[in-house]
This record gives C-alpha cells, sequence and structure tokens, in this order.
C-alpha cells in the first residue's frame, strides 16, 4: 500500500470516526432534551394536580371562616338585643318602684349618694396622705 492510500484510509476514518462521535453527540442531546422535557411536563402535571387539590380546600376554609364570622356577628347583634331588653326592663322596673314608692325610693337615692361620696371621700384622703 501506498503512503498515499494510508492516508486516504486514515483520513476516511478519521472523518467516519468524527461523523459517529457527532450522531452519538446529537443523540445524547436529544436524549436528554426528552428527559428534561417529560420531567417539565411530569412536574408541570404534579403542580397541577397540587392547584386542583388545594382549590377545594382553601374554598371550604374560606367558606368555613365566613359562616364562622357570621356567626359571631350574629352573636354580637342578638347579646346586643337581650341587653338592650334587660335595660328597658331595668329601667320599667326602676320607675314603677318610684311611682308606687316615691318616699322609699327618695331614701334609698339620698343613702346611696350618702355612702358614694364617704367612699370618694376616703379615697381622695388616703391618695392626699401618700
Amino acid at each position: 500500500m501506498s503512503v498515499n492510500t494510508l492516508s486516504n484510509n486514515l483520513a476516511d476514518t478519521t472523518s467516519n470516526l468524527a461523523d459517529h462521535a457527532a450522531a452519538s453527540a446529537d443523540s445524547a442531546i436529544k436524549t436528554t432534551q426528552r428527559a428534561t422535557n417529560s420531567a417539565f411536563d411530569s412536574l408541570a402535571g404534579g403542580v397541577q394536580d397540587l392547584r386542583q387539590q388545594a382549590a377545594p380546600l382553601i374554598a371550604r376554609a374560606t367558606s368555613q371562616a365566613s359562616d364562622l364570622a357570621q356567626r359571631g356577628a350574629d352573636t354580637v347583634r342578638e347579646t346586643t338585643q337581650q341587653l338592650r331588653d334587660r335595660a328597658v326592663r331595668a329601667s320599667d322596673s326602676t320607675v314603677n318602684y318610684i311611682r308606687e314608692e316615691p318616699v322609699k325610693a327618695m331614701l334609698i337615692a339620698a343613702a346611696t349618694g350618702a355612702g358614694l361620696m364617704a367612699l370618694l371621700s376616703l379615697v381622695t384622703r388616703s391618695d392626699n396622705r401618700k
């Protein structure tokens, strides 16, 4: 064999090896791309599944919080109305007692006022001593 033929065979072999390496690299890149795309698709599907699972839970929690707030507001309204009713009854009872027993009512009011003044006087005096 001549040097020329040997050189051509070597060039052909080198070219074939380079083509084969390029084809292998291209195949590896495509396989990696497919695997990456598959992983991203799987991840996106998982995120979508989580969203679908979380949406009803969030809706239910929001509904329960709204119901709880509504019940709290209703309870406050009912309690306020009960307190108003009690205050009206107490006021009516006081007015009726004053009508029926005006002298006793005046004496009770005077005694209560005197007791409060005595208590206030004691508190004020003990504050001045300090």
